[in-house]
């Protein structure tokens, strides 16, 4: 439960972000692509994110929604794993300049969806 209330404040977090600084942003997910550990980031933190959720689904206000959660953060860990780092970076640049023009409002949906994990959470 805590890891999943810490998963929805770091998504509050970068939420912020995204929405303060669209640009910056982009320009962070472009500059965080280029590291030599990037790729296995993004499949370990995916894939243990989405374990987090399986296994604490119970604990939460809506297990069916936490579960679904988590086997999507699984399978897109297992997707990206059997993804090229190369065609990974290349799809983070391209998506980083892509809907730059949207990072705000996204922001602004993905600040309420961390509330909301952190509710669920909460009051399960």
């Amino acid at each position: 439960m805590y890891l999943i209330t810490f998963f929805g404040l770091l998504l509050m977090l970068l939420s912020i972000v995204m929405i303060a600084s669209p640009e910056y942003w982009s320009r962070g997910i472009v500059k965080f692509s280029e590291q030599s550990y990037f790729h296995p980031f993004e499949i370990l933190s995916r894939i243990a994110f989405g374990v987090v959720f399986i296994v604490s689904a119970d604990q939460t206000l809506y297990p069916a929604l936490m579960l679904a959660i988590g086997y999507l953060l699984l399978t897109v860990g297992v997707g990206l794993l059997l993804t090229p780092p190369s065609k990974h970076k290349q799809f983070a640049v391209w998506s980083a300049h892509r809907f730059k023009n949207t990072f705000r409002p996204m922001g602004l949906v993905s600040l309420f969806f961390g509330a909301f994990l952190i509710y669920a959470v909460v009051s399960g």
